[in-house]
């Protein structure tokens, strides 16, 4: 996701936020982070990929997205060829 946060059509943005949420009133309710998807479940899972213990995904706008923690990049359409294999090779 770019900074400049909005949805793709069919994906919504979702929040990332503690889950314990009388741990996170005492942070602040921090937005930890803004993930795009089409459901809740989907923007929790792939939160936890991202490395996010305990995601509590909730819907937010583009502004408030403005406020996340991190936003995590999109991923590059270029694809790249593999990188060469190497082999230890002979030692005489």
């Amino acid at each position: 996701m770019s900074t400049t946060a909005s949805a793709s059509p069919g994906n919504q943005l979702w929040g990332i936020y503690y889950t314990d949420r009388e741990y996170a009133r005492l942070l602040g309710d921090p937005l930890r982070t803004v993930i795009e998807a089409p459901t809740k479940r989907a923007a929790e899972e792939a939160a936890g990929k991202l490395g996010f213990e305990s995601p509590w995904a909730y819907p937010v706008t583009a502004e408030q997205a403005k406020q996340a923690l991190w936003l995590p990049q999109r991923k590059r359409q270029a694809r790249h060829s593999p990188a060469p294999k190497h082999s230890p090779g002979i030692h005489v």
